[in-house]
């Protein structure tokens, strides 16, 4: 565990230049982490923080915590530090990081590459927006599904939250396995010898 309290955000360079001291979490779906992520990163989805908070408190090093542009990173990072466990987060997220030009590294042979959050979300309200127009044309009371969206991203945009995103994040594509869970907070646990 870190012994001085770590500076609120890294910039990729930074965080390249210290990354064999950090313990890199990428709080990304399991997915979106196959996609590509930042070197030696630990895939822990935010959801599932409060069952790694003990390898988390634990691990070596300073941890840095990843998403795809920072806002993930930060709702984790709140989270570890309601349990007094101090994160830095990366400026950018992995986005930020490849932009860098710095390497995303992705698993060989990983068949569960999904899209990303923020592209499915953009996935999902436009299609219920084009049904809610669609389904308008027979009857105009559909036409509040379009507006409901429509209300949905605005309150979304002002408040940085995103229910659609919250309700997406339970499908199963986004969901870690159990068992890949396990061996990763294993894998948290076995660094520190």
């Amino acid at each position: 565990m870190a012994t001085t309290p770590p500076s609120p955000d890294l910039t990729p360079d930074q965080a390249l230049s210290r990354l064999p001291e950090l313990t890199v979490v990428d709080v990304r779906t399991p997915g979106e982490y196959a996609a590509g992520h930042v070197p030696g990163a630990h895939n822990i989805p935010v959801d599932a923080l409060h069952r790694a908070l003990a390898a988390l408190r634990a691990a070596d090093g300073e941890l840095l915590l990843v998403c795809a542009s920072g806002a993930r990173a930060e709702r984790a990072r709140a989270v570890l530090a309601a349990h007094g466990i101090p994160a830095a987060t990366l400026t950018g997220g992995t986005r930020g990081w490849a932009e860098r030009g710095h390497e995303l590294h992705r698993p060989r042979g990983t068949s569960r590459a999904t899209w990303a959050m923020e592209r499915q979300v953009r996935f999902t309200a436009g299609s219920a927006v084009l049904v809610g127009l669609g389904l308008g044309l027979l009857h105009p009371a559909w036409l509040v599904l379009s507006a409901g969206v429509a209300g949905g991203l605005v309150f979304s945009a002002l408040t940085d939250t995103c229910g659609m995103a919250a309700v997406l994040l339970k499908l199963p594509h986004n969901r870690p396995r159990p068992a890949d869970l396990d061996a990763t907070l294993a894998r948290l646990g076995s660094a520190r010898g």
